[in-house]
Protein backbone atom coordinates (compact mmCIF):
# COMPACT_ATOMS: atom_id res chain seq x y z
CA UNK A 1 0.00 0.00 0.00
CA UNK A 2 1.23 3.49 -0.82
CA UNK A 3 2.27 5.63 2.14
CA UNK A 4 1.83 9.40 2.38
CA UNK A 5 3.84 11.29 4.99
CA UNK A 6 2.22 14.35 6.54
CA UNK A 7 4.91 16.70 7.80
CA UNK A 8 4.06 19.74 9.87
CA UNK A 9 3.81 21.68 13.09
CA UNK A 10 1.06 19.88 14.98
CA UNK A 11 0.81 22.53 17.70
CA UNK A 12 -0.51 25.11 15.21
CA UNK A 13 -1.85 22.94 12.36
CA UNK A 14 -2.93 19.76 14.15
CA UNK A 15 -6.64 20.08 13.34
CA UNK A 16 -5.93 20.65 9.66
CA UNK A 17 -3.61 17.65 9.51
CA UNK A 18 -6.23 15.50 11.23
CA UNK A 19 -8.72 16.57 8.54
CA UNK A 20 -6.25 15.66 5.80
CA UNK A 21 -5.32 12.38 7.42
CA UNK A 22 -8.94 11.23 7.53
CA UNK A 23 -9.44 11.98 3.84
CA UNK A 24 -6.20 10.39 2.75
CA UNK A 25 -7.17 7.18 4.54
CA UNK A 26 -10.46 7.17 2.62
CA UNK A 27 -8.44 7.22 -0.59
CA UNK A 28 -6.71 3.97 0.28
CA UNK A 29 -3.27 5.07 1.40
CA UNK A 30 -1.45 4.63 4.69
CA UNK A 31 -0.54 7.84 6.51
CA UNK A 32 2.55 8.56 8.62
CA UNK A 33 2.47 11.81 10.61
CA UNK A 34 5.72 13.62 11.43
CA UNK A 35 5.61 16.47 13.97
CA UNK A 36 8.07 19.34 13.49
CA UNK A 37 6.41 21.65 16.02
CA UNK A 38 8.33 23.18 18.89
CA UNK A 39 6.38 25.10 21.53
CA UNK A 40 2.69 24.24 21.96
CA UNK A 41 1.16 20.87 22.66
CA UNK A 42 0.45 18.80 19.54
CA UNK A 43 -3.21 18.60 18.57
CA UNK A 44 -2.75 15.30 16.73
CA UNK A 45 -0.75 12.24 17.73
CA UNK A 46 2.37 11.87 15.62
CA UNK A 47 3.95 8.64 14.44
CA UNK A 48 7.30 10.45 14.51
CA UNK A 49 7.17 12.87 17.49
CA UNK A 50 8.91 16.22 17.63
CA UNK A 51 11.44 14.99 20.16
CA UNK A 52 12.64 12.40 17.63
CA UNK A 53 12.81 15.03 14.90
CA UNK A 54 14.97 17.24 17.14
CA UNK A 55 17.25 14.31 17.98
CA UNK A 56 17.66 13.64 14.27
CA UNK A 57 19.30 17.05 14.06
CA UNK A 58 21.49 16.36 17.09
CA UNK A 59 19.43 18.68 19.29
CA UNK A 60 17.36 18.48 22.45
CA UNK A 61 13.76 19.72 22.17
CA UNK A 62 13.63 21.13 25.70
CA UNK A 63 16.81 23.11 25.10
CA UNK A 64 15.44 24.48 21.84
CA UNK A 65 12.37 25.72 23.70
CA UNK A 66 14.42 27.23 26.51
CA UNK A 67 16.70 29.15 24.16
CA UNK A 68 13.73 31.01 22.68
CA UNK A 69 15.40 31.48 19.29
CA UNK A 70 12.63 30.90 16.75
CA UNK A 71 14.88 31.18 13.72
CA UNK A 72 17.42 28.78 15.15
CA UNK A 73 14.71 26.34 16.18
CA UNK A 74 13.13 26.39 12.71
CA UNK A 75 16.52 25.69 11.11
CA UNK A 76 17.20 22.83 13.53
CA UNK A 77 13.79 21.20 13.11
CA UNK A 78 14.07 21.53 9.34
CA UNK A 79 17.36 19.66 9.44
CA UNK A 80 15.86 17.00 11.69
CA UNK A 81 12.76 16.66 9.51
CA UNK A 82 14.96 16.16 6.46
CA UNK A 83 16.78 13.32 8.21
CA UNK A 84 13.50 11.77 9.40
CA UNK A 85 11.94 11.84 5.93
CA UNK A 86 15.02 10.36 4.31
CA UNK A 87 15.00 7.49 6.82
CA UNK A 88 11.34 6.79 6.08
CA UNK A 89 12.03 6.82 2.34
CA UNK A 90 15.01 4.49 2.64
CA UNK A 91 12.90 2.12 4.75
CA UNK A 92 10.19 2.03 2.06
CA UNK A 93 7.80 3.99 4.30
CA UNK A 94 7.38 7.10 2.12
CA UNK A 95 5.85 7.28 -1.35
CA UNK A 96 4.78 10.92 -1.17
CA UNK A 97 4.88 13.83 1.26
CA UNK A 98 2.34 16.59 1.93
CA UNK A 99 2.80 19.63 4.15
CA UNK A 100 0.90 22.78 5.15
CA UNK A 101 2.36 26.00 6.41
CA UNK A 102 2.99 29.70 6.55
CA UNK A 103 6.52 31.06 6.36
CA UNK A 104 7.96 28.94 9.19
CA UNK A 105 6.17 25.73 8.32
CA UNK A 106 7.04 26.13 4.65
CA UNK A 107 10.71 26.65 5.49
CA UNK A 108 10.79 23.48 7.57
CA UNK A 109 8.85 21.29 5.16
CA UNK A 110 10.51 22.34 1.92
CA UNK A 111 13.97 21.97 3.47
CA UNK A 112 13.02 18.38 4.29
CA UNK A 113 11.48 17.77 0.86
CA UNK A 114 14.61 18.97 -0.92
CA UNK A 115 16.50 16.10 0.69
CA UNK A 116 14.34 13.47 -1.03
CA UNK A 117 15.21 12.01 -4.44
CA UNK A 118 13.85 13.37 -7.70
CA UNK A 119 10.50 11.85 -8.54
CA UNK A 120 9.20 11.38 -5.01
CA UNK A 121 5.90 13.34 -4.89
CA UNK A 122 6.32 16.49 -2.80
CA UNK A 123 3.33 18.80 -2.31
CA UNK A 124 3.54 22.00 -0.25
CA UNK A 125 0.32 23.91 0.52
CA UNK A 126 1.49 27.34 1.58
CA UNK A 127 0.38 30.93 2.02
CA UNK A 128 3.80 31.84 0.59
CA UNK A 129 3.12 30.20 -2.78
CA UNK A 130 1.77 33.37 -4.43
CA UNK A 131 5.21 35.00 -4.33
CA UNK A 132 8.76 34.10 -5.27
CA UNK A 133 9.22 30.52 -4.10
CA UNK A 134 12.77 30.00 -5.35
CA UNK A 135 14.16 29.92 -1.81
CA UNK A 136 11.76 27.13 -0.91
CA UNK A 137 11.93 25.02 -4.07
CA UNK A 138 15.54 25.45 -5.12
CA UNK A 139 16.31 22.87 -7.80
CA UNK A 140 13.93 20.25 -6.36
CA UNK A 141 10.68 18.96 -7.91
CA UNK A 142 8.45 20.44 -5.20
CA UNK A 143 4.88 21.31 -6.17
CA UNK A 144 3.72 24.52 -4.46
CA UNK A 145 -0.04 25.02 -3.97
CA UNK A 146 -1.30 28.42 -2.82
CA UNK A 147 -3.48 28.12 0.26
CA UNK A 148 -5.26 31.41 -0.68
CA UNK A 149 -5.86 32.14 3.03
CA UNK A 150 -3.79 31.61 6.14
CA UNK A 151 -4.04 28.00 7.25
CA UNK A 152 -5.96 28.56 10.46
CA UNK A 153 -8.79 26.08 10.53
CA UNK A 154 -10.89 24.27 7.94
CA UNK A 155 -13.50 26.64 6.55
CA UNK A 156 -15.40 27.39 3.34
CA UNK A 157 -12.28 28.83 1.70
CA UNK A 158 -9.55 26.52 2.97
CA UNK A 159 -11.53 23.25 2.71
CA UNK A 160 -11.60 23.11 -1.12
CA UNK A 161 -7.87 23.86 -1.27
CA UNK A 162 -7.04 21.16 1.28
CA UNK A 163 -9.35 18.73 -0.48
CA UNK A 164 -7.41 19.26 -3.72
CA UNK A 165 -4.18 18.56 -1.84
CA UNK A 166 -5.46 15.04 -1.15
CA UNK A 167 -4.45 14.42 -4.78
CA UNK A 168 -1.09 13.48 -3.27
CA UNK A 169 -2.70 10.08 -2.59
CA UNK A 170 -2.85 9.42 -6.32
CA UNK A 171 0.71 10.66 -6.78
CA UNK A 172 1.93 8.32 -4.05
CA UNK A 173 0.10 5.35 -5.55
CA UNK A 174 1.71 6.03 -8.90
CA UNK A 175 5.15 6.33 -7.36
CA UNK A 176 4.71 3.17 -5.28
CA UNK A 177 3.61 1.22 -8.37
CA UNK A 178 6.91 1.98 -10.07
CA UNK A 179 7.76 2.95 -13.67
CA UNK A 180 4.92 2.74 -16.12
CA UNK A 181 4.88 2.78 -19.89
CA UNK A 182 6.18 5.43 -22.23
CA UNK A 183 6.25 5.93 -25.97
CA UNK A 184 8.40 7.82 -28.40
CA UNK A 185 8.14 9.13 -31.91
CA UNK A 186 10.89 10.23 -34.27
CA UNK A 187 11.29 11.59 -37.77
CA UNK A 188 14.14 10.63 -40.08
CA UNK A 189 17.25 8.51 -39.77
CA UNK A 190 19.15 10.85 -37.43
CA UNK A 191 16.30 10.92 -34.89
CA UNK A 192 15.94 7.17 -35.21
CA UNK A 193 19.60 6.65 -34.36
CA UNK A 194 19.23 8.90 -31.31
CA UNK A 195 16.18 6.97 -30.11
CA UNK A 196 17.93 3.60 -30.46
CA UNK A 197 20.75 4.92 -28.26
CA UNK A 198 18.41 6.43 -25.67
CA UNK A 199 15.94 3.54 -25.45
CA UNK A 200 18.24 0.97 -23.75
CA UNK A 201 18.93 3.50 -20.97
CA UNK A 202 15.25 4.05 -20.29
CA UNK A 203 13.88 2.30 -17.18
CA UNK A 204 10.36 2.31 -18.60
CA UNK A 205 8.61 -0.17 -20.86
CA UNK A 206 6.92 1.03 -23.99
CA UNK A 207 6.86 1.12 -27.76
CA UNK A 208 8.04 3.34 -30.58
CA UNK A 209 6.24 4.71 -33.64
CA UNK A 210 7.90 6.34 -36.63
CA UNK A 211 6.18 9.56 -37.67
CA UNK A 212 7.26 9.48 -41.33
CA UNK A 213 5.88 6.13 -42.38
Amino acid sequence: MAIVVLLGTLDTKGLEYAWLRARLLRHGVEVVVVDAGIVGEPRLRADVPRSEVARSAGADLHRLRAEGDRGGAVTTMARGAAAALLRLYEAGRLHGVLALGGSGGTSIATRAMRGLPLGVPKLMVSSMASGDVAAYVGSADITMMHSVVDIAGVNSVSAPVLANAVAVAGMAKGFEAGPGRCGGTCCGRAAGRWWRRAWPASPRRGSTRHASG
